[in-house]
């Protein structure tokens, strides 16, 4: 059996001007908060999910490819690009889903066990193989500070070939 591990990292500014999007995390809806700015939902936890998985493949998915569905194809949901990094790992399968997110706001711990099943439906994943943790970072980040949200994630892949 291979092991791979992949790291992902993404962050984004929060949108206080915009009042019809939606902030999106980990698949979820956060109702009544602030969105976040970007071209497509501005999912960080996806989109660090996606990087992650880039790690793993060695095919840059937030970049040429997602760009291509938002900007080209106007394809937002950054649920297609995982879909589209999935493809990638040909031999490899995911075993395991470690997601950290820093923010002042909103609370995720309320919202852990949705975020799970939405990326263990996404993934094919057990809930019992993601692993979700949040914290404020004490006000010594952007992130802590409340100017936005950045989500780092380590995927871990096996295969028998």
């Amino acid at each position: 059996m291979r092991i791979k591990t992949g790291i992902g990292q993404d962050s984004h500014r929060f949108d206080f001007e915009n009042h019809t999007k939606k902030l999106i995390l980990g698949g979820v809806v956060f109702e009544g908060e602030t969105p976040l700015q970007g071209n497509s939902d501005a999912d960080v936890v996806l989109h660090a999910l996606c990087n992650a998985i880039s790690g793993v493949t060695g095919v840059n998915i937030l970049g040429a490819v997602s760009d291509t569905l938002c900007l080209k194809h106007g394809i937002i949901d950054s649920r297609v690009y995982v879909q589209e990094a999935l493809n990638y790992l040909k031999d490899w399968r995911l075993c395991h889903l470690s997601c950290s997110i820093e923010c002042k706001k909103p609370k995720i711990t309320p919202k852990i066990a949705e975020m799970k099943t939405s990326l263990s439906e996404l993934l094919g994943l057990e809930k019992t193989d993601i692993g979700i943790t949040a914290t404020s970072g004490e006000e010594l980040t952007a992130f802590g500070r409340g100017e936005g949200i950045q989500a780092i994630i380590i995927v871990t892949a096996v295969s028998d070939v």
